[in-house]
């Protein structure tokens, strides 16, 4: 059977980082509208590499909220990948160090860890490293794009695009909602406490940063309570 090789990476990582090419554009576009300077936008992108994650930390810097508020919604939102790390660790063959495996954890994102989870034999660093590049590439030089466009483009122009982030979400949720009790109640909960949050006396005083965190937490918890994941739904649910 042959190995998998850099160049097999490279060939699946493609469609991933033109996807995300598009994607951090709006990240980017959106970054400007929050005042954030071009080289901060791009370094965020180099250094996180995760769409919610970053819009997220973008509306707490928008809000001047605490650091202790980005670590905790960091946290929320990113929990996810310790599970896939965990998954993909089972995958990797003699020739991830320790040291490979730490540096290579910072690139998945739920489009690499579906590529490379899904390859039916173990594989060794340098198809990850060629799993990886383009869609680190598309996604940093796409918040580049967007950030610098938003800059230059007229203010009616980068409103519209800022919205293009928001749709994504929604189409990255409909799908699954429509086929999956569980994610419709966390969606539904989520919607209905962050609508509380904003429009309730009593909630909405509260910081918009640990408002994310409350509401996030709360739908995960009422969700895992209400339909909790049985053996033999896990991958259904994946």
């Amino acid at each position: 059977m042959e190995t998998l090789n850099f160049k097999n990476g490279i060939k699946d990582g493609l469609p991933i980082g033109l996807g995300y090419l598009s994607v951090a554009f709006a990240f980017g576009v959106q970054a400007s509208l929050a005042s954030v300077p071009i080289f901060m936008s791009v370094f965020i992108s180099m250094t996180n590499l995760t769409s919610a994650g970053q819009l997220a930390g973008l509306t707490l810097i928008a809000s001047l909220g605490s650091v202790l508020e980005m670590v905790l919604i960091q946290l929320v939102i990113n929990a996810r990948y310790f599970l896939m790390s965990i998954t993909l660790s089972q995958k990797l063959d003699n020739t991830f160090t320790l040291g490979h495996r730490l540096l290579c954890s910072a690139f998945v994102t739920d489009e690499i860890f579906a590529i490379a989870s899904a390859k039916p034999k173990t594989f060794g660093r340098n198809y990850f490293y060629g799993l990886v590049i383009l869609p680190y590439v598309g996604w940093s030089l796409g918040t580049l794009l967007g950030a610098v466009a938003g800059d230059v483009l007229p203010d009616f122009i980068t409103n519209a695009l800022g919205i293009a982030l928001y749709a994504m979400f929604i189409a990255i949720i409909i799908p699954p909602s429509l086929s999956n009790k569980g994610v419709f109640s966390a969606v539904l909960f989520g919607g209905a406490s962050s609508v509380a949050f904003y429009y309730i006396p009593l909630l909405s005083g509260l910081n918009e940063g640990l408002s994310i965190i409350i509401c996030a937490i709360l739908s995960a918890t009422v969700t895992a309570l209400i339909f909790p994941i049985k053996g033999g739904e896990q991958d259904a649910v994946t």
